[in-house]
């Protein structure tokens, strides 16, 4: 189970923690430890491994953010290049980070978690965090594709969104070169009606391409 090797009483393997432009400036917690192994990932290689580094508390990681924070004027934080939803002891860790940061958290997850475990949403309720869920195909055998996991876990991405609905803010993302028009209208049809889209573009790295041909993808570099 990914979630013991990352995780060790409360606090999280981190490798990174940097300022960033994405959404126009974020300060980033960069991670290991996934419970997918998505042929476009940025971090695929440090995921196909993950090896536990240095553990970092909710205290030690907020601490580290807060020092990135000050320095470029920021107020937005999120965990990147991993899962961060892998457990209960993962959730409960992320959920005090965001607490203890203050500002606006985004929550970049695959929402695996969210729709096997009920309890995990609740956890997240009543905190200042968008939850920005990065939905993996548009049935079993696009998310299986994409993904290499067994394609009934594309269920509990649908399940994660229901239980997000009216409790905690968010919106999903696609991959665009994935996804393409028709893969985009065919999961509209299965998304909560107040449900937003984004729609996110490949960074096409030598290795990326390489991964998504061995998964069937034709892309171009």
């Amino acid at each position: 189970m990914v979630e013991r090797i990352v995780m060790k009483n409360g606090a999280r393997s981190y490798y990174r923690f940097r300022y960033s432009l994405h959404y126009n400036g974020i300060v980033t917690a960069d991670a290991v430890g996934c419970n997918l192994l998505c042929a476009y990932c940025w971090n695929y290689r440090r995921n196909e491994h993950p090896e536990a580094t240095e553990f970092y508390d909710p205290e030690q990681a907020a601490e580290k953010l807060l020092s990135i924070a000050k320095r470029n004027k920021c107020k937005l934080f999120r965990i990147s290049g991993a899962e961060p939803i892998l457990g209960e002891e993962s959730t409960v860790h992320v959920a005090k980070l965001i607490d203890l940061v203050g500002g606006t958290f985004i929550l970049e997850t695959n929402g695996i978690m969210l729709g096997y475990e009920p309890g995990l949403v609740d956890r997240l309720k009543d905190l200042n965090v968008l939850v920005r869920v990065n939905v993996k195909g548009w049935d079993e055998e696009s998310f299986e594709k994409v993904t290499g996991a067994d394609g009934r876990f594309f269920e509990y991405q649908l399940e994660a969104l229901r239980r997000l609905d009216g409790k905690v803010r968010y919106w999903v993302a696609v991959m665009y070169e994935i996804f393409k028009e028709e893969g985009i209208e065919r999961l509209k049809k299965m998304l909560p009606v107040r449900c937003r889209i984004e729609v996110e573009y490949l960074n096409a790295y030598p290795f990326v391409v390489e991964n998504l041909k061995k998964r069937g993808f034709s892309v171009q570099q």
